[in-house]
C-alpha cells in the first residue's frame, strides 16, 4: 500500500511539473556557475597586467589604483543570484572593473615598448577571449532564466511552484540588446580614424567686368 501511494505521489508530482521545475532550476545554477566562472578569469588577470604596466609605465599610479581597487570590489561582492538588489551591485561592480581596464590598456598607447612586450600582448588575446566567454555565458543565463521564469508562471505548474516555494528569479539587467550581442572591445590601442574635412563651398565668382 505504502509503494502505490508513493507511486501516485511521483505521477502526481511529475505532471504538475514538480520534476521539470527541479531540472529548470539546477540549469540555473550551473549558468550562475559559469557566469562566476568566466567573471573570476577575468579578475584573476588583472594582477598581471597591472604589473605589466607598471614595468613600463610606473608613473601612471592613478590607473594602476583604480583598476587594483576595481578588482578588489568585485572579489568583496558575496553576490546572490536570487536577490535582484545583489545582481545589480555585482553588475555594477564588474562593469567598474571592465572601465577601468580600459583605460590601464589605453595607457599603453603611449609606450611602444610595453605594446610590444610579448606577455602584455598575451595578457590583451587572453582578456579579448574572456570577454567573449563573458558574453556568451551572460546571454546563456538570461534565455535560461527566462525559461524557468516562463514555465513556473504556467498554470497549472505555478501552483506546484507556489506549494513548494519557487519563485521567479531576477535576471541581468541589459540596457541595450547589443551588450549581450557583441563582446566589448580590449584593444584600445587602435586610433581613432581621421575625421575627413569638411567640404568648403566654392567662392563666388566675381562679375565680369563692363567693357570700355
Amino acid at each position: 500500500m505504502r509503494i502505490l501511494l508513493v507511486v501516485l505521489l511521483a505521477g502526481l508530482l511529475s505532471g504538475c511539473g514538480y520534476n521539470t521545475i527541479q531540472q529548470k532550476d539546477e540549469a540555473v545554477s550551473a549558468a550562475w556557475s559559469q557566469v562566476l566562472n568566466v567573471y573570476k578569469r577575468r579578475a584573476d588577470l588583472v594582477p598581471n597586467l597591472v604589473a605589466t604596466v607598471r614595468g613600463y609605465a610606473a608613473h601612471e599610479q592613478q590607473v594602476l589604483t583604480q583598476v587594483t581597487e576595481a578588482r578588489s570590489r568585485v572579489g568583496s561582492i558575496n553576490v546572490n543570484a536570487d536577490d535582484p538588489a545583489s545582481i545589480e551591485q555585482f553588475q555594477q561592480a564588474q562593469g567598474q572593473l571592465q572601465s577601468a581596464i580600459g583605460r590601464l590598456l589605453l595607457v599603453s598607447e603611449n609606450y611602444p615598448q610595453l605594446k610590444a612586450d610579448q606577455n602584455f600582448l598575451q595578457l590583451q588575446a587572453q582578456l579579448e577571449g574572456t570577454e567573449n566567454r563573458i558574453t556568451v555565458e551572460r546571454q546563456r543565463y538570461i534565455e535560461t532564466v527566462q525559461d524557468y521564469n516562463t514555465y513556473i508562471r504556467k498554470f497549472p505548474v505555478n501552483l506546484t511552484a507556489m506549494v513548494f516555494g519557487y519563485d521567479t528569479k531576477p535576471n541581468f539587467s541589459v540596457e541595450n540588446e547589443q551588450q549581450i550581442q557583441q563582446p566589448p572591445q580590449v584593444d584600445f590601442g587602435a586610433p581613432a580614424p581621421a575625421t575627413a574635412p569638411a567640404p568648403q563651398a566654392p567662392a563666388p565668382q566675381q562679375p565680369a567686368p563692363a567693357g570700355g
